[in-house]
């Protein structure tokens, strides 16, 4: 059986020299079989609390990663980040607490028709995948969130996505709501989607010179 302190170190290599976050399998395969790789990540997930760099998890991944509070000093080192539109910050979140979810539900939802390119944006960025098809007439594309969206905004799954609790202290619910008003739970399996087929395409063709309305 491994040495947890040999274990520990091994972890914390291959952590720092990964290229993105890791599995508890991904770190497994490259260590001696038995070796305690949960244990070692609870270590050194406790061993870095509070210190400028952090052991997170994120899409049931793990990563080594700056403390948060300490952001604001990387701003003059990393390049200025892709900001969405309203329209793609909206259309996002959408996806992520009614996935899956088509395009005409999300028009729905927002209240305006998607202008194009919105949900090429989110495709392009990996922030957004095509799921399946829905069983009903037409047979419209869903949409859902990745991996990639998960890690972008630091979630350890879609079940930590805020809540109506966390959401109305935000001011982002209205406090007067219907007393069996649920967020819907992202993770939720549909039973009403087909696979993709094959040769499958976005619904918009990408057109990022076109001028986005709504």
């Amino acid at each position: 059986m491994s040495d947890p302190a040999d274990t520990q170190r091994e972890v914390e290599a291959l952590l720092f020299a990964a290229a993105g976050p890791l599995s508890l399998a991904d770190l497994a395969k490259r260590l001696t079989e038995g070796a305690d790789v949960a244990g070692a990540i609870a270590t050194l997930q406790g061993r870095y609390a509070g210190r400028g760099v952090e052991l997170v998890c994120v899409a049931e991944r793990w990563r080594f990663q700056t403390a948060a509070d300490l952001a604001w000093l990387m701003t003059d080192v990393r390049g200025e980040a892709r900001r969405l539109s309203k329209a793609a910050q909206e259309t996002l979140a959408i996806i992520a607490y009614h996935q899956p979810v088509t395009r005409a539900e999300i028009e729905a939802v927002r209240g305006v028709q998607a202008s194009r390119g919105t949900l090429d944006v989110l495709l392009e960025l990996g922030l957004v995948r095509m799921r399946g098809r829905r069983r009903t007439p037409g047979r419209p594309i869903t949409y859902g969130s990745t991996d990639a969206f998960l890690e972008h905004y630091g979630l350890a799954s879609l079940g930590d996505l805020p809540g109506a609790v966390e959401m109305r202290a935000a001011g982002l619910l209205s406090l007067d709501l219907p007393a069996d008003f649920a967020v819907p739970d992202p993770g939720a399996l549909s039973p009403d989607e087909d696979p993709l087929d094959a040769g499958d395409a976005p619904e918009f063709h990408t057109d990022f010179l076109g001028e986005e309305t709504g």
